[in-house]
């Protein structure tokens, strides 16, 4: 028992623990601010009841990061420190605000007035946008400048005996502009209801209602007081009216007071018809019809692309300047003859699919059924000038396309497949050109003395842009609509031929079915829940109506596109009504800005 006792205990061999990787502490400045793919946090806190040391940390741990490491607070720029001070004016001195300019807009009257070096984000000056007009900025207008608009001065010119033996005076008219050069005029005057459009506004002077444009005649023509006579001792010219129509079916007639005189007995062929020598006896010459703004004042409706005419002798058809035969034969339009003209186009809405190659003639002709509550986008670039007495707005007019001038006089050279070629395709709805482009439906009739002579012209061109371009000039946008686009009523006249026109109400021979305008209204679709006040769209399209109706509706299309346009100008200077008249302008609000120091350009025009 003794040796056992001597010999040594028996002890475990020890044994070395496995190594496993274990995650280095780190201390804090070896923590990464920022984890990543390298650095991933799987369990940021696995035991949160450990007692582990607190003044350590593990790297992958963001919470105890964050408590640890408080996140660095940025500093402020000058700038926006400034800006902050003028937008809420408490860190605004009581001098330092009183004697800022307020360019940029701050609140007038608010404690706000800031000369911040930034301006206010919230009332920044917006950009226009491609559906606005252009803006200019213009002198103030002038005390004369809120005076109604005057028309021209009446210059006696001559006397001619009408058919039933009355005088018709003629005048000269004066001191007025004249529509050429590729710029379209119409009257403005000055408005203190418009400030943001520099108080101009669009505006009609005597004599009211529709009648031949004074200012969108050839010069040498002459009109008697009521702007609805015309006449001249030159050449063919041409004047439109100031109506243009752009949807629907409208009614003008007119009648020739100096022209093919009440003979019989003139030289014929066979055929019945005129001997190519045949010149009636006569006091002149006329013709009438319809024409684009597009058309040329200093030659016959008929002439181009752009307007469809009516001739007096044989009463043939012109268009492009290729006369046709139309009356039957042995029919002229004489001295004393009324000549009555219908349009009819499709509605805008339609218009506007033709022209943007969106037309299928399988559904598309029924879509007049429906009212189309679609609004017209009217963009208006316009800047007021003077002429003498007047002032006016200026705008680019549109101009010939070469596409329908290469129709009018095609070239021999065309080669096949090339662009120039385009004109083997006949003109249609879906035609590769937008100028090429017809309308469907469309069409226009002629009246004689109340008699249905038939229907000329049909499948009228489209005029709604891309049809439509304006000259290339600088400032000038395509693909603007400025309201004045359509087809105007037109008379030419030639060595002292005349035609007195008649816009309606009363006409001399009225057309089939036409009706003067009643005040009544006619209730459609009424139940005991709803009330439809109008007319649907295909009647109200096919309803034959007069010109002078066309010229009430226009007047209000004018009205409510500058309450537009003043609308669009008062949200870009951040819905506030801004002072450019130096002080003058006592319910505007001042903001420094000085006026302009360039008077509003004048217009010179020769003869």
């Amino acid at each position: 028992m003794a040796a056992n006792d001597d010999l040594p205990k028996r002890q475990v061999t020890p044994v070395p623990a496995p190594v496993i990787p274990q995650k280095r502490v780190l201390e804090d400045d070896h923590t990464p601010s920022i984890s990543s793919p390298l650095n991933p946090n799987p369990n940021p806190n696995p035991n949160p009841n450990s007692n582990s040391n607190p003044s350590s940390q593990s790297h992958d741990d963001p919470a105890a990061m964050a408590r640890e490491k408080p996140l660095r607070t940025k500093k402020e720029s000058l700038k926006k420190r400034e800006s902050k001070t003028g937008v809420g004016g408490a860190a605004a001195s009581p001098g330092a605000g009183g004697g800022s300019n307020n360019i940029g807009g701050g609140g007038v009257g608010g404690g706000t007035d800031s000369s911040r070096a930034t301006p206010d984000p919230r009332t920044k000056v917006r950009a226009p946008n491609e559906s606005s007009p252009l803006r200019f900025k213009l002198a103030p207008p002038k005390p004369s400048d809120f005076d109604p608009s005057r028309g021209p001065i009446f210059a006696h010119h001559h006397d001619v005996s009408a058919p039933d033996g009355s005088t018709i005076q003629f005048f000269e008219t004066l001191e007025h502009v004249f529509n050429k050069k590729s710029y379209h005029y119409l009257h403005c005057i000055a408005d203190p209801n418009f400030p943001s459009s520099f108080y101009y506004r669009q505006t009609e002077p005597e004599p009211y209602g529709p009648h031949i444009s004074f200012e969108d005649a050839s010069t040498h023509m002459f009109f008697d007081q009521s702007g609805r006579h015309v006449t001249t001792d030159k050449g063919f010219r041409m004047a439109r009216a100031n109506v243009a129509v752009r949807e629907g079916t409208w009614y003008w007639e007119c009648k020739v007071t100096r022209g093919i005189l009440q003979t019989e007995g003139e030289t014929r062929n066979a055929s019945g018809g005129k001997d190519a020598a045949y010149q009636p006896e006569s006091h002149g010459h006329v013709r009438v019809g319809f024409a684009r703004r597009e058309a040329s004042l200093d030659a016959p409706v008929g002439f181009d692309a752009y307007s469809y005419g009516l001739r007096d002798v044989a009463g043939q058809k012109v268009h492009m300047s290729r006369p046709k035969d139309f009356f039957p034969a042995g029919e002229d339009i004489r001295e004393g003859d009324v000549i009555g003209l219908e349009i009819r186009l499709p509605s805008e809405h339609l218009h506007r699919k033709v022209v943007q190659g969106q037309y299928n003639p399988a559904v598309d002709l029924n879509e007049e059924d429906e009212l189309a509550l679609e609004a017209t986008n009217i963009v208006r670039d316009r800047i007021p000038i003077r002429f003498k007495a007047h002032i006016y707005f200026e705008k680019i007019d549109y101009h010939t396309t070469k596409e329908l001038e290469d129709l009018m006089n095609p070239s021999p050279m065309a080669v096949p497949g090339h662009s120039s070629h385009r004109q083997a395709e006949k003109p249609n709805p879906n035609h590769a050109v937008p100028a090429l482009r017809t309308l469907p439906n469309s069409h226009i009739k002629v009246y004689k003395n109340g008699v249905l002579m038939g229907t000329p012209f049909t499948d009228l061109f489209a005029f709604l842009p891309p049809a439509s371009k304006p000259q290339v000039l600088p400032g000038a946008r395509e693909g603007k609509d400025d309201g004045m686009l359509g087809y105007y009523p037109a008379i030419s006249v030639f060595r002292g031929g005349s035609i007195e026109a008649n816009f309606g109400p009363h006409f001399w021979y009225p057309p089939p079915g036409y009706a003067s305008p009643q005040n009544d209204v006619e209730m459609m679709d009424v139940d005991e829940d709803t009330v439809h006040v109008g007319t649907p769209q295909q009647k109200k399209l096919d309803k034959t109506r007069a010109i002078t109706e066309r010229y009430d509706e226009q007047i209000v299309e004018d009205i409510v596109a500058d309450i537009v346009d003043e609308v669009d100008f008062w949200m870009q200077d951040g819905a506030r009504v801004l002072d450019r008249t130096g002080g003058r302008d006592e319910k505007a609000e001042p903001v420094g800005i000085a006026p302009a120091s360039e008077e509003i350009k004048e217009l010179v025009q020769d003869d």
